[in-house]
C-alpha cells in the first residue's frame, strides 16, 4: 500500500510515518507544501492520502486542495489531519470531499482506527466531533463560517494570523486588489465595517498559528 502525507510539521510527519510502519505500509511519501502534494500525487498515485488544513500558517488551503483532487480522482480515500476543531471546517472539509477527519491531538489508537476505517472505504469521525456536527444540523446552522467561500475561508484565516494584505497576497497567490475585495465581502457578510472588527470574529471563530500544537 501506497500512502502520501502532507504536511509541514516535521514532528506529525514523524509520527504519521512511524505509525504507518507498524501497520506494515509499504511506501510512504511526503510532502511538505500543498503543491508538492499534488505533484507528488500525480507521480507516485498512492493509495490513500493524510493532508493537513492549514499549510501555509492558517490559510486552510487544505480544503482547496481536497476540491482539486476530486476533480481529478473521486476514490482515492483521503483523511484529514487537522487541528481544527470547529465543526463548520470540519463540515466544509467533508463537503469538498474528505472522507475522515482526525484531529492532531488524538491518541496513536484512534489515529489507527481512523486510518483503517478510511482505507477500508468507510468514513470516519470521533464521537465527539460527529455529536457536534449533528447538534449544529438539528438546531440550524449559525456559525457565520457557513457562509464562507473557500477563499473567504482562506483569506480570514490568515487575517486571523495578523498578516497585512500583501502577504496574504503572496500565500494565496493572487493580487493585492483580490485580497482587498474578499475582505470588503468577509466584512459585508460578518456585518463589521473595520479591518480591526473584522480580525477580532477572525480569531473568535478559527485558531490561530500560535494555538498550532505540533503533534
Amino acid at each position: 500500500m501506497k500512502v502520501l502525507v502532507i504536511d509541514d510539521h516535521p514532528i506529525v510527519i514523524q509520527g504519521c510515518r512511524r505509525l504507518l510502519e507498524d501497520m506494515g505500509v509499504d511506501e510512504i511519501f511526503v510532502a511538505a507544501s500543498l503543491s508538492e502534494g499534488f505533484r507528488t500525487y500525480r507521480q507516485k498515485r498512492p493509495d490513500m492520502i493524510i493532508v493537513d488544513l492549514s499549510m501555509q500558517a492558517g490559510a486552510l488551503g487544505g480544503l482547496s486542495f481536497i476540491r482539486r483532487l476530486r476533480v481529478h480522482d473521486e476514490r482515492t480515500p483521503v483523511l484529514v489531519l487537522s487541528m481544527h476543531s470547529d465543526r463548520m471546517i470540519v463540515s466544509r472539509a467533508l463537503e469538498v470531499g474528505a472522507n475522515g477527519y482526525l484531529l492532531k491531538d488524538t491518541s496513536s489508537e484512534e489515529f489507527v482506527k481512523a486510518f483503517r476505517r478510511v482505507r477500508d472505504g468507510l468514513p470516519y469521525l470521533n464521537h465527539e466531533l460527529a455529536s457536534q456536527i449533528a447538534f449544529m444540523e438539528a438546531r440550524g446552522d449559525r456559525n457565520p463560517l457557513s457562509r464562507m467561500t473557500l477563499r473567504e475561508l482562506q483569506t480570514l484565516s490568515l487575517i486571523a494570523e495578523g498578516k497585512p494584505y500583501i502577504s496574504i497576497a503572496e500565500e494565496l497567490h493572487v493580487s493585492y486588489k483580490t485580497v482587498v475585495n474578499t475582505s470588503a465581502q468577509l466584512k459585508a457578510k460578518l456585518g463589521v465595517r473595520t479591518l480591526p472588527e473584522l480580525m477580532r470574529i477572525a480569531i473568535q471563530h478559527l485558531p490561530t498559528n500560535a494555538t498550532k500544537t505540533s503533534a
